[in-house]
């Protein structure tokens, strides 16, 4: 499983935040880890410096062998929250989609 993690112009990219969110992404997508062959991850600040509530936006792209994407996307207060949320969010619509194509089997 591959894990690419992107920043937009607002997020500093550190070494430290990318190791932070590829450990998470391990961790939090292990049991599906022999189904996804990529997985990509997006991070950017919606008001820049402004500032605000649910300003910070976590979007994970999953991408399952023959298949098409699973994007899903959360908003949340700061990065962690955000990964947290993205990666809970991303479990569940995993369980669904492997879910759904062991039963078409």
């Amino acid at each position: 499983m591959t894990i690419q993690v992107n920043t937009d112009n607002n997020i500093k990219g550190s070494e430290n935040m990318e190791s932070y969110v590829t450990e998470k992404m391990q961790n939090g997508l292990k049991h599906f880890a022999d189904k996804i062959t990529r997985v990509e991850v997006h991070m950017s600040d919606q008001n820049a410096d402004k500032g605000g509530a649910k300003d910070i936006q976590c979007r994970i792209e999953a991408r399952l062998e023959g298949q098409q994407p699973i994007l899903v996307e959360i908003k949340a207060d700061n990065h962690e929250k955000a990964i947290s949320g993205a990666v809970d969010k991303m479990q569940a619509a995993l369980r669904t989609k492997i879910g759904k194509m062991q039963n078409h089997r």
